[in-house]
């Protein structure tokens, strides 16, 4: 019989464990970039009726744990080794190993608390027409009421306001 190494069955178990060792690109929504040219689809004129300064939170999971969750597994895996004889190592070692990974995991969650300040805006065009747009704040372009404004419909489907110079 063939004997496979402590850290050859941790790591089969951590890969087999559903989703204990996960890695995720978190993409956000781009900002707005003010010196990229794109395509605009249309253009409205109005002024700001109203303006209203709002904030929005946004919990962040740090999913970047992998390494801390892997050295978990490990060492759950040695410690499980230790006890018993034959299948009973190898199933306290798998165990172990999965225990390890769970408590690691767990202690390594760290969350942050990400605060998106925002701005919504009552708009009415010259048309007569009223809309209301929240976008990105902007300490660079602070709005008030009866600010003249330009709407901009781009053609990747977002709005952007900008005051009318």
């Amino acid at each position: 019989m063939k004997l496979i190494p402590i850290w050859l069955k941790a790591l089969c178990v951590i890969v087999v464990s559903s989703g204990l060792l996960t890695f995720t690109n978190t993409a956000t929504a781009s900002e707005y970039e003010r010196n990229k040219a794109v395509p605009v689809e249309q253009v409205l004129f109005g002024q700001v009726t109203s303006v209203r300064q709002i904030t929005e939170r946004e919990i962040i999971q740090d999913k970047a744990n992998g390494w801390e969750i892997f050295g978990g597994a490990l060492i759950g895996g040695v410690l499980g080794n230790q006890i018993g004889d034959g299948s009973g190592r190898d199933i306290a070692t798998i165990l172990g190993t999965m225990i390890g990974a769970s408590v690691a995991e767990n202690k390594g969650r760290k969350s942050k608390i990400k605060e998106l300040r925002l701005v919504e805006m009552m708009i009415t065009t010259e048309q007569g027409e009223e809309y209301m747009v929240v976008q990105d704040y902007d300490r660079n372009m602070v709005f008030s009421r009866g600010d003249e404004i330009r709407m901009i419909y781009l053609a990747n489907g977002s709005v952007r306001i900008d005051k009318q110079y």
